[in-house]
């Protein structure tokens, strides 16, 4: 587990800098564009990629042998470009300028996101992946908290200061993972395979649709409310913009302060069960909150959500490896972000046409709506083995 944490701070650095992203870069396109649709659209550019990329590069690192290993490469050409960028980011001069540093930014992060992912199973095995998984989840949402902990003080100071941080640590994070991670002695040893195209007949397994359509629904309710839930607070519960958003920092924290224990739940237990506890949880949460008549009682409940989300969130991504075999950690991966990232696109403004037509009132029985689909799915998951080996699990 000690190559792990290592792992851990490469999430922990690539978290930091999303969070980061996320808070500052609206303000600088503020600056220029006076249309929030638009502000929006252009935040959402690494989901674009995601959906067109991650699959290819996933599934590229999974035929790659290098002296270096298959998924460093990537890291050793993305990462770099991808530091450089970002510190340019808070000194464009123009808006053309800063979209520019914007798309080679996501570009250069899109190369070595699945690989370093894919690292994780690379290097841990079966039994061992929920808590990997929660470790480094754990290390990455402490980079989010310090994002607009710290990352919020250095941007009062300076604007620059924090994208150049970042910079830095990015640089930092890939000394680390590359001195303390070899692939040629810490990788499970496993033929490469070199078949030129991915057998999406083989990859897409049964288990593996219905697993990744409730990745789908799960995500469209957690995208969804995290867009939307600070609008939610202000225009349904009367609560001021800073209490709104206060609020549902306890699903943040919540979610952090479980990852760790999620995973070794899934470990003792088996990830299909504590994912369906999550979901089973999560959908009475999106219920409950229907109902809450004060603060306290609308924080606390987050604050099971999040402990829910993290039996979900952490489990998933080492089940749907579990469900091929070596030769597809990159592939697999892919497919995770695909999914995941296709529910960020789609969710917010689905559910804010609702929320025009409905009011603020539709915005948690639609989550939980998405919650039941998710749980009918995962349902139809079913396999006769949750480790990961050669053949692929039988299409029951």
């Amino acid at each position: 587990m000690k190559k792990i944490w290592f792992l851990g701070f490469g999430f922990f650095s690539i978290s930091l800098g999303w969070s980061l992203y996320n808070g500052f870069v609206p303000f600088f396109l503020d600056n220029y564009i006076t249309s929030t649709a638009l502000i929006g659209f252009l935040m959402t550019i690494d989901n674009y990629f995601a959906l067109f990329l991650q699959p290819y590069i996933g599934s590229r690192s999974d035929r790659t042998s290098t002296r270096f290993g298959r998924r460093m490469p990537y890291l050793l050409i993305g990462l770099p470009f991808t530091a450089l960028f970002y510190g340019l980011i808070p000194f464009h001069t123009s808006l053309l300028t800063l979209i520019i540093f914007m798309v080679c930014m996501n570009l250069s992060m899109a190369i070595f996101r699945s690989p370093t992912i894919s690292l994780m199973p690379d290097i841990t095995p079966e039994p061992e992946r929920t808590k990997a998984n929660g470790v480094i989840n754990f290390m990455g949402g402490c980079g989010g908290i310090l994002a607009f902990s710290a990352g919020s003080f250095l941007f009062s100071m300076e604007e620059s200061l924090p994208f150049l941080v970042v910079s830095i640590i990015f640089l930092v994070a890939l000394v680390v993972v590359f001195k303390n991670i070899k692939e040629s002695q810490d990788a499970i040893p496993f033929p490469i395979s070199t078949t030129p195209k991915i057998n999406y007949k083989v990859e897409l397994n049964t288990p593996t649709v219905f697993l990744l359509a409730a990745i789908f629904f799960w995500f469209m309710a957690i995208q969804g409310m995290e867009a939307l839930f600070t609008l939610y607070g202000v225009n349904e519960l009367g609560l001021s913009k800073g209490a709104s958003a206060f609020s549902l920092a306890f699903f943040s924290l919540s979610f952090v302060l479980s990852a760790i224990p999620s995973g070794l739940l899934g470990a003792k237990f088996g990830k299909k069960k504590v994912i369906l506890i999550g979901i089973i949880g999560l959908f009475f949460v999106f219920f409950l909150l229907n109902w809450v008549e004060s603060v306290f009682s609308l924080r606390a409940i987050l604050l099971a959500g999040g402990m829910f989300w993290a039996c979900i969130n952490i489990n998933s991504y080492p089940y749907i490896i579990s469900l091929g075999s070596e030769h597809s950690f990159g592939t697999r991966t892919g497919l995770y972000y695909l999914v995941s990232s296709l529910a960020a696109i789609i969710s917010p403004p689905a559910l804010g046409f609702l929320i025009d037509l409905f009011g603020f009132g539709i915005l948690f029985n639609a989550t939980a709506g998405s919650m039941l689909f998710a749980l009918v799915c995962m349902l139809k998951v079913k396999t006769t083995s949750t480790s990961s080996v050669s053949i692929l699990p039988p299409n029951v």
